[in-house]
């Protein structure tokens, strides 16, 4: 079945590539991971699972020190931010993938009692439905990862040594081997990145091999993550939230405060849809990420259930946005306030190339408009004169077509 498994050995592959040959060692490093083996140990940790993950390993990995310092959930701009993940192209992807999983997304669905639309949105949102996991660019070693957070990271040092032996102990599970052992670069695992200690809490084995195989096995992984969700309180056949018209007395009101559907639409409040709300009894905040000219919502318990996937409201938009979206709703009716016209996807991958047509842009050419793409915008915009805004607009594409 498509989706339904990557190989073993090229996960193998893709942990040698990201586990460069060693350089000039790092003795402090060195010390470091020879310090630790005896904490590990203490923890549960065999000395050779321990020897075995850090084989070769002298060097800290410094791109990954380089990525902390930058996490979209809190520095993109909103639109920014839902644009990149909410798109015609990943909802195709979706779709897609809910029609050759279907008898999978049925018994996770009747297992576990999460909308298959908001597992299909994690996994875009997580790895684009399994492509990061085969970008040697941006899967790394997790024994190399951590360490590096550990070392040089103070603010992420004791979460890293957590991670670390939870990781290992994932090891002498028998879940993994240890030279598969990859992850992004804050230590994620897997078609749904789990970090360590939530996999060893929610691990689900759905397609019954006896291992909960997230790093193979997408009904494993999309079993997992619905176990996260259905242990933190979600709520069977509920929505995550309503996008909603705010009466003008409430601009910039009310911010935030919780009251049931009953009580909102007694004050004014309606769907921007114009359909009514299913539930008067449920309780929902008002939510504007974008304040009073961007959409407004009425964000219900499972919104704030997908914040343990990632504790960032945007993040559990996104997943609320597209997850509708693949399951055949319209977006948004109030569009945000950007100040210019967006670009499509496809319109997206031609302002890239023409990016790197006139030397701006050097990174991949994916359609996503992140730091790179921006500081490629934003380098044009200084050479024509232009204001250096960095936005990714119809106009700049336009210019840029000419040209």
């Amino acid at each position: 079945m498509i989706f339904a498994r990557l190989t073993a050995g090229f996960l193998a592959l893709v942990l040698i590539a990201a586990t460069p040959a060693p350089a000039s060692a790092d003795a402090g490093f060195v010390r470091w991971i020879q310090g630790f083996e005896s904490v590990a140990a203490k923890a549960g940790v065999s000395r050779e699972v321990y020897r075995a993950a850090f084989a070769g390993i002298t060097e800290p990995d410094m791109e990954v020190i380089q990525k902390a310092r930058y996490q979209p959930e809190f520095r993109d701009k909103v639109w920014d931010y839902i644009d990149n993940r909410v798109n015609d192209e990943q909802v195709a992807k979706g779709q897609a993938a809910r029609a050759q999983l279907s008898s999978w997304l049925d018994r996770i669905e009747s297992r576990f009692g999460v909308d298959r639309d908001i597992l299909l949105a994690i996994w875009s949102m997580e790895t684009n439905y399994g492509q990061i996991l085969q970008r040697q660019d941006v899967m790394r070693s997790l024994p190399r990862s951590l360490a590096t957070l550990a070392y040089l990271d103070k603010s992420r040092a004791k979460f890293a040594r957590q991670q670390l032996i939870a990781a290992l102990k994932v090891v002498q599970s028998g879940d993994i081997k240890v030279s598969e052992l990859i992850s992004s670069w804050a230590g994620a695992m897997g078609h749904t990145q789990f970090i360590p200690t939530s996999y060893l809490a929610y691990k689900a084995d759905m397609d019954g091999d006896g291992h909960a195989n997230i790093w193979e096995s997408v009904p494993d992984a999309l079993a997992t993550a619905a176990n996260l969700l259905r242990r933190n309180g979600w709520q069977t056949g509920r929505t995550w939230g309503y996008e909603v018209v705010v009466p003008p007395q409430y601009r910039g009101k009310l911010e935030r405060d919780n009251r049931s559907i009953s009580q909102w639409a007694s004050l004014g409040f309606r769907r921007a849809n114009g359909r009514p709300f299913p539930d008067g009894g449920e309780r929902a905040n008002l939510m504007r990420l974008a304040g009073d000219n961007g959409p407004a919502f009425l964000m219900t318990k499972n919104f704030f259930v997908l914040k343990n996937y990632n504790n960032a409201d945007k993040y559990a938009l996104a997943v609320g946005l597209l997850a509708d979206q693949i399951g055949g709703y319209s977006g948004l009716v109030v569009d945000w306030p950007r100040g210019y016209k967006p670009l499509s996807t496809d319109e997206r991958y031609e302002l890239q190339k023409h990016l790197s047509r006139f030397g701006l842009y050097d990174g991949k050419i994916d359609g996503k408009i992140g730091s790179g793409s921006k500081a490629a915008i934003m380098a044009l915009q200084q050479q024509a004169g232009m204001p250096q805004d960095g936005n990714a607009s119809k106009a700049l594409l336009e210019f840029l077509r000419k040209r």
